[in-house]
C-alpha cells in the first residue's frame, strides 16, 4: 500500500480540523475544541518556536563562514536586501492596485462598522498603544533595537530574532576573517550543529498533521465565537475587503514571483518550484508565523531544491526577519479599505507614503501572527488616518494572517533561488528527492 505523502496528510488535517472547527461553532462544542483538540496545535507551534532560534542560528554562521571571504559575503548581503526590498515594494504597490480598482471600503454599511467599533474597539485600543511607543522612539530605535546586548536573553524571546540575526551574522564574519585552521574547530560544530537540527527538523514535522488540525479547528471557534449568525453578517460586511486582499496576494505569487523566477532565476521556473515548496506554505498557512515556519522552508529549499546551505543558510533567515510581502500587501489593502469606509480619498501623495511607510513597517515586523496589525497603525498613522479603523478588521485579520504568511514565505524562497541563480547554482543537482 502507497504510504500517504506529508503534504497529502497536512492538508487532510486541515480540512478535517476546519469542518471540526465550522461544527463546533454551529453546534456549541468550542469547549471541546479549545480543551482537547486546540493544546496539540499549541504543543506543534511551540516546538517549531523551539527549534526556529537554534537553527537560525546554526545556519547562518555555518552558511556565512562557508562563504570564505568578506566581499563573498558582501556580495551575497547586498543581493539578498536589494531583493527583498524590491519584492516588499511590489508587493505594496500590487495590494494598492487591487484596492484602488475594486473599492472595498465602499461595500461596508455604517450600521456594520459601528458595530465592529464597538466589538473590537479594545483590541484596536491595544494595538494602537504598541504602535504609539513604537512612534514616540528615535528614528534610528530600529538600529538599537538589531544590536543584542544579552545574546542569553534575545535567544530567549522569538521576537527578538533579529538580534540574534545579526549576531550570528558577526559571528560567522569573525570566521571568515581567521584563518582556517583557527576557526576549523568552530565551524566544524555549526556545520554539525545544523545537520542536528535538520533532522530534529524531519523529526517534529512528523506530527504535522495533528498539529495542524488543532491549530486550524481553533481558528475557526476563535472567528466564530458564540454567535454563529453573528460571523456569517461579519463575513458578508467584509467580503469585499478579505477577497481584496486574498486578490493581491494571489497575484502577488502569480504575477510578481513568476515574473522574477522566469527572468532572473529561470533555472528554477516551473511547477515543480512550488510543488516542492507545498509543505513549507501548508504549514506557514496553519502556523502564520514565518519563523516557526523556517525550519519546514529549509528543508524544502536546501533538500528539494537543492540550493546549498551556505546561500539557503544565509537568504532564507534573514527573509524570516525583513521580507514580509504578504504583510505590506495586507496593511496597503487595509489602509485603502479604513480610508474608504470613512470615506476619504487618498491622494497620489499619500499612495507613494503608503509605499513607503508599508515597505518600511514590514521591514521591522516581527515573525509572529499579528505582529502586522501592530505596524499598520504606523501605516494608518503616515496618511492621517486614526487607529480606530483597526477595530474594522481585526474579526477576519487570523485567517488572513494565515494567508498572507505563505505568500511571505514563498517570497523568502523565490529570492533564494534568485541569489542562487546569480551565484552559478543549478537547481535540483543536490535535491535528496530528485526526479528523473
Amino acid at each position: 500500500m502507497k504510504k500517504i505523502s506529508l503534504p497529502t496528510q497536512i492538508l487532510v488535517a486541515m480540512l478535517v480540523g476546519l469542518a471540526l472547527g465550522v461544527w463546533a461553532t454551529l453546534a456549541g462544542g468550542q469547549r471541546w475544541v479549545n480543551h482537547y483538540l486546540m493544546p496539540w496545535g499549541q504543543i506543534f507551534l511551540n516546538l517549531l518556536k523551539l527549534i526556529a532560534l537554534p537553527l537560525v542560528l546554526a545556519s547562518l554562521v555555518s552558511g556565512v563562514a562557508s562563504l570564505r571571504s568578506v566581499h563573498s559575503l558582501s556580495r551575497l548581503g547586498s543581493k539578498t536586501i536589494g531583493l527583498y526590498i524590491l519584492t516588499t515594494v511590489l508587493a505594496v504597490s500590487m495590494g494598492l492596485l487591487v484596492s484602488g480598482i475594486v473599492g472595498p471600503g465602499k461595500y461596508l454599511s455604517v450600521e456594520k462598522r459601528e458595530a465592529l467599533k464597538e466589538k473590537f474597539g479594545g483590541v484596536a485600543g491595544q494595538k494602537a498603544e504598541a504602535a504609539q511607543a513604537q512612534a514616540d522612539q528615535s528614528p534610528l530605535q530600529p538600529l538599537v533595537d538589531m544590536v543584542p546586548s544579552n545574546l542569553v536573553q534575545a535567544a530567549g524571546d522569538n521576537t527578538r530574532m533579529l538580534q540574534v540575526i545579526v549576531f550570528a551574522m558577526l559571528l560567522g564574519v569573525a570566521l571568515v576573517g581567521v584563518s582556517e585552521e583557527k576557526g576549523m574547530a568552530v565551524r566544524a560544530f555549526f556545520n554539525s550543529f545544523n545537520d542536528v537540527m535538520l533532522r530534529l527538523t524531519e523529526i517534529i514535522m512528523r506530527g504535522a498533521p495533528l498539529g495542524v488540525l488543532g491549530l486550524m479547528a481553533g481558528v475557526v471557534v476563535q472567528i466564530g465565537g458564540d454567535d454563529p449568525a453573528g460571523l456569517a453578517d461579519l463575513f458578508r460586511a467584509l467580503l469585499m475587503y478579505i477577497l481584496c486582499v486574498l486578490t493581491a496576494l494571489l497575484l502577488i505569487i502569480l504575477v510578481n514571483y513568476s515574473v522574477l523566477l522566469r527572468f532572473f532565476a529561470r533555472r528554477f521556473w516551473g511547477r515543480r518550484f512550488f510543488k516542492t515548496l507545498l509543505p513549507a506554505q501548508q504549514l506557514a498557512f496553519t502556523t502564520s508565523s514565518s519563523a516557526a515556519t523556517l525550519p519546514a522552508t529549509m528543508e524544502c529549499v536546501e533538500e528539494g531544491l537543492g540550493i546549498p546551505k551556505k546561500i539557503a543558510g544565509f537568504v532564507l533567515p534573514l527573509g524570516a526577519t525583513i521580507n514580509m510581502d504578504g504583510t505590506s500587501a495586507y496593511q496597503a489593502v487595509a489602509t485603502v479599505f479604513i480610508a474608504q469606509a470613512f470615506g476619504l480619498d487618498l491622494s497620489f501623495s499619500q499612495y507613494l507614503t503608503i509605499i513607503l511607510t508599508a515597505t518600511l513597517a514590514s521591514i521591522g515586523s516581527a515573525a509572529v501572527p499579528g505582529a502586522g496589525m501592530v505596524m499598520l497603525v504606523i501605516v494608518l498613522g503616515s496618511v492621517g488616518l486614526g487607529p480606530e479603523g483597526l477595530a474594522l478588521i481585526v474579526a477576519p485579520d487570523r485567517l488572513l494572517d494565515m494567508a498572507r504568511t505563505v505568500v511571505n514565505v514563498t517570497g523568502d524562497a523565490v529570492v533564494t533561488a534568485v541569489v542562487a541563480q546569480s551565484e552559478g547554482i543549478h537547481p535540483f543537482e543536490h535535491a535528496s528527492n530528485s526526479e528523473s
